[in-house]
């Protein structure tokens, strides 16, 4: 999925992941994984428009299982989900979930089924 698929003008000249892209540390591959995670997200966010916070965290924490079975392929190639990436991951969800309208939604929430 292309960012420019995407309808929310607010996603699409957002720059997600943006720490984890210019850190080496993490492989671009897998951070194109994991932006390709976050697109699906918002495109399942404009397909299914959530009425409630409730329906917007079932969205999210699908995707935050995704995340969790990513963890073995960082490892795999000598890099981690760990703090940097924790937190630009957590504020990418945050980001997505306010340019949707979900302001009051709590970043804990959104991830959390994570288990990085």
């Amino acid at each position: 999925m292309n960012q420019s698929d995407i309808q929310n003008e607010k996603i699409k000249t957002y720059q997600i992941l943006a720490e984890m892209y210019s850190d080496d540390f993490f492989p671009n591959f897998l951070v194109d994984k994991c932006k390709s995670i976050l697109l699906e997200l918002c495109s399942k966010i404009e397909k299914e428009t959530p009425k409630n916070l409730v329906e917007l965290y079932e969205l999210t924490h699908a995707a935050t299982d995704r995340f969790n079975d990513m963890e073995n392929e960082f490892y795999e190639n000598n890099s981690e989900i760990e703090t940097g990436a924790r937190e630009c991951i957590a504020v990418d969800f945050e980001y997505i979930a306010h340019a949707y309208g979900f302001d009051d939604a709590d970043i804990e929430e959104l991830i959390a089924t994570r288990e990085w």
